[in-house]
């Protein structure tokens, strides 16, 4: 498995400025106004006012076919266009994490629909999940998504629709951050 750890420093400088930071769900995390995303290590680090460490791993509940059809239309991050970002880490309840993984998929593919959801948007809205559960931090995911100005209704579209869903409802811990690169 090939997995790429990155750090998210919560500080005053940084590439990115923060346009707001509202916890939906869930207790918030101290403000700032500026994220980083820097590539890292498993060690701790005590960058910033905070940081949230995630990993890009394999993909876990989606299909070959789905996984096909999305690396044919997803962009990159990084385009030169998509000067806003949002990032988004998630807490999932006990609840969620108790149901074996192919209730979980159920729920994800079947009822919610969370990948024809999402690739309804792309390749306007480029995203990235980083994973936390498993190394031990306060959130499960750590969510990244750029999109240029003129696609910024559309994103608004995507969260809603996602938040709507019964995989949502099992989230319990949501910070929405909006961010503009410098």
């Amino acid at each position: 498995m090939n997995t790429t750890i990155f750090d998210f420093v919560g500080d005053n400088v940084g590439e990115w400025k923060v346009t707001s930071m509202i916890a939906l769900k869930g207790e918030s995390i101290e403000p700032v106004s500026h994220i980083k995303k820097i590539s890292s290590s498993l060690v701790p680090s005590n960058k910033g006012i905070w940081t949230l460490k995630g990993i890009v791993s394999n993909l876990r509940y989606t299909e070959k076919e789905d996984k096909d059809n999305l690396v044919a239309i997803q962009e990159d991050l990084g385009r030169s266009e998509a000067t806003l970002a949002a990032f988004i880490p998630i807490r999932k309840s006990e609840a969620w994490w108790n149901l074996a993984q192919d209730e979980r998929r159920k729920i994800m593919e079947n009822k919610s629909q969370h990948t024809q959801t999402g690739m309804k948007y792309l390749p306007a809205i480029a995203r990235k999940l980083f994973h936390s559960r498993d190394i031990g931090e306060p959130f499960d995911f750590l969510t990244w998504f750029e999109y240029a100005p003129a696609d910024a209704a559309a994103f608004e579209e995507l969260l809603n629709a996602l938040r709507k869903t019964e995989e949502w409802s099992y989230v319990d811990r949501e910070i929405d951050i909006r961010l503009v690169r410098m």
